[in-house]
């Protein structure tokens, strides 16, 4: 059984995905063993405690130090034996000992093709912003490895959605949520529970 820590900053609508996938079925042999946060007013601890798992709030702001912060984070993990990390809308920077320590064991959710519209500075509403202004009639998600880049780890699943004429950013954002987000990232996480997830350096395939 696959243990997950899902770490959020905000209200959880991929968090929630994942525990509806899980009680479907659509997401077997893993379950959710705590919910991390850094925000101590994130509604995803609420739906953490209404779920029934862990909602452990570790925020820099607690620390002395941003080292101090990073083992800590390190730390909760470890204590409880994580096997994936899911950064599931986590506006921290992933410390490079996380990273380090759980070297393609760390997923995030993205909403956009990478490599467009991604990188520093392109989070929540920002990418969404971006990709009106430059006029493209299709955007989506990607959920891919995390490495000590922006944005720049394996790709493992993308989903395309079409912008639409008269879009606005939280239009689109909503549309890429529904139709790809909370698909594919529930999707990538069964296929890894299931052990139909390969590496190669920076290509990853699927198992049959």
């Amino acid at each position: 059984m696959l243990k997950l820590a899902v770490l959020v900053s905000g209200g959880g609508t991929n968090l929630q995905a994942i525990m509806d996938a899980i009680d479907s079925g659509r997401i077997t042999n893993a379950r959710i063993v705590t919910v991390i946060s850094n925000n101590e007013g994130a509604y995803a601890l609420k739906r953490a405690e209404a779920y029934g798992c862990e909602a452990l709030l570790v925020s820099p702001k607690d620390y002395p130090c941003r080292e101090a912060f990073n083992e800590a984070l390190l730390a909760a993990l470890n204590d409880r034996h994580i096997d994936l990390v899911v950064l599931a809308g986590y506006l921290v920077v992933v410390p490079p000992c996380v990273i380090r320590q759980y070297e393609n064991r760390i997923i995030n959710i993205h909403p956009s093709l990478i490599p467009s519209f991604c990188g520093t500075g392109c989070y929540g509403l920002h990418v969404h912003e971006k990709a009106l202004e430059r006029g493209v009639k299709i955007s989506g998600a990607t959920v891919h490895f995390v490495d000590e880049g922006t944005d720049t780890g394996p790709i493992i699943m993308q989903k395309a959605v079409a912008v639409r004429q008269g879009d606005t950013p939280d239009l689109l954002q909503r549309r890429i949520m529904e139709e790809a987000e909370w698909v594919i990232l529930p999707e990538t996480i069964n296929l890894i529970a299931n052990g139909r997830v390969h590496v190669d350096g920076r290509l990853v395939s699927i198992k049959d």
